[in-house]
């Protein structure tokens, strides 16, 4: 099953000083690649370079930066094949955005699915 995994920053979060020999996220990308876990992933620009695109009343309606007002934001993605949601949440955990973010995963939904 394929999920997203979506990293979010937290300036707020982390209370133990980072140790690069765990919080290496190369290596957890290394890892989770060559075990085919991983299909994809990016790192994203901050929210000033995001741009917000709505459709209201008929009226497109496009701003500069993140539609929510947030300290945390999407830092990343990856995207995950793993056998059930226990696997992707193994995988997430080991992610060194872990101890000092969020990762939120959500599985595609299949458009044979209704």
């Amino acid at each position: 099953m394929k999920y997203m995994m979506l990293v979010v920053a937290d300036p707020d979060a982390r209370d133990e000083p980072q140790d690069p020999a765990v919080d290496d996220v190369e290596d957890w990308v290394d890892k989770h690649d060559a075990s085919g876990r991983r299909v994809m992933g990016e790192r994203l620009r901050p929210p000033e370079s995001a741009t917000t695109v709505r459709r209201r009343d008929g009226k497109l309606l496009v701003t500069d930066g993140p539609f929510a007002e947030s300290r945390e934001w999407i830092a990343g993605f990856d995207i995950l094949d793993c056998a059930d949601l226990d696997e992707a949440i193994a995988v997430a955990a080991a992610h060194p955005m872990s101890a000092g973010g969020t990762l939120e995963l959500r599985p595609f939904w299949p458009f044979d699915e209704s």
